[in-house]
């Protein structure tokens, strides 16, 4: 639909999904980020950081391109969790979030030669209280060891909970779309 070269990078198949929604056309390339949690910094600040961060990555690989950087990060208690990458892990998160209220920050940046627009969405979760039956039994089904919060949303991870609030339901998934969309129209990409 439009000229301009997109990049999104990441290397997450969600956030591409997600991104593929829009009827535009996009390259994913890996922003080869390290996804750590810096002294000081809180689970938001964290999400914000990264997501620059990847979207600078993208345009030094890609100077001549508009390119998007996200990022997520799980706050509950004020503490960062990322992905699990592992199944104890992703028992330990879930046994800690149950019957809880967590944060979910996810930072989308886009950014050109010109300019640069990073903004943070936020989504909060109330997770059922949730037995360590129920919890291994969902982890054997759908294990979400590569996402934030260890589950998938968009799939039978949300019987996890009792409900999930934010301004954009995509953001849960890993890409909020409804800024992006608002970004990008800052960048010349008006949609629809």
């Amino acid at each position: 639909m439009h000229s301009h070269r997109l990049i999104l990078a990441s290397t997450s198949r969600y956030r591409a999904q997600l991104l593929s929604r829009l009827p535009i056309k996009f390259e994913q390339i890996d922003p080869n980020v390290e996804e750590i949690h810096a002294a000081d910094e809180s689970p938001e600040q964290m999400a914000i950081r990264l997501a620059a961060s990847k979207a600078a990555a993208g345009l030094r690989a890609r100077p001549d391109c508009i390119v998007i950087g996200s990022d997520q990060v799980y706050e509950l208690d004020g503490m960062a969790f990322g992905k699990p990458g592992q199944r104890a892990t992703a028992i330990e998160q879930l046994q800690r979030s149950s019957g809880r209220l967590g944060t979910f920050h996810t930072a989308v940046s886009v950014i050109s030669k010109a300019d640069v627009i990073t903004e943070n969405v936020q989504t909060r979760v109330q997770f059922r209280p949730l037995t360590a039956d129920q919890i291994t039994r969902y982890v054997d089904c759908e294990p979400a060891f590569d996402c934030a919060g260890s589950f998938r949303s968009e799939q039978f991870g949300i019987s996890l909970f009792e409900w999930v609030r934010s301004d954009d339901p995509t953001a849960i998934v890993g890409l909020p779309l409804i800024a992006l969309v608002r970004i990008l129209d800052r960048f010349g990409l008006s949609l629809p």
